[in-house]
């Protein structure tokens, strides 16, 4: 029997969300806890896609807002799976602020998810093989992997000075 194998393309997932008052701070931004939780439902979506299972959330890396989204503003969520474990599916969100009168967009935050693929009762099961078999899915592998060695390597960096 071969090996179940599932593509990074079959992970991608795009959520949009509009920017309401319920969602901003006192200064018409969106609050950091409201785009966590965006980004956390776009990686578990992509997650179980990617294993055709439910997936619970283990961890969420570092997070920077470097830009703010502003009221009114469309918040485009977008994850893909870059690396699995035996039961974990780790899976890239990145976060960027698009002005829909404008066109205008740009990054916001970024961060990497690990989440845990769960058999019907609950426990940790197994989950296909990452299969990237365009160019394009070997780069955004590959850049998603350096990205995050980067990301911890200044994270202990920034913890030993």
């Amino acid at each position: 029997m071969a090996e179940e194998t599932a593509t990074l393309a079959e992970s991608h997932t795009e959520m949009t969300e509009y920017l309401l008052p319920n969602d901003t701070n006192n200064l018409g931004r969106a609050l950091g806890g409201a785009v966590l939780h965006w980004m956390d439902i776009c990686g578990a979506i992509a997650a179980m896609r990617f294993a055709n299972r439910q997936v619970v959330t283990a961890s969420m890396d570092h997070v920077d807002f470097i830009s703010p989204i502003d009221l009114g503003e469309v918040a485009v969520v977008e994850g893909y799976v870059f690396d699995v474990g035996r039961t974990s599916i780790d899976v890239k969100v990145d976060v960027r602020a698009e002005n829909p009168r404008t066109d205008d967009e740009r990054k916001t935050t970024a961060s990497f998810f690990t989440f845990v693929a769960l058999d019907e009762e609950g426990t940790p099961t197994e989950v296909p093989r990452l299969d990237c078999p365009t160019a394009e899915e070997t780069a955004l592998r590959e850049d998603a992997l350096a990205e995050r060695q980067a990301q911890l390597e200044a994270i202990v960096e920034r913890m030993e000075s």
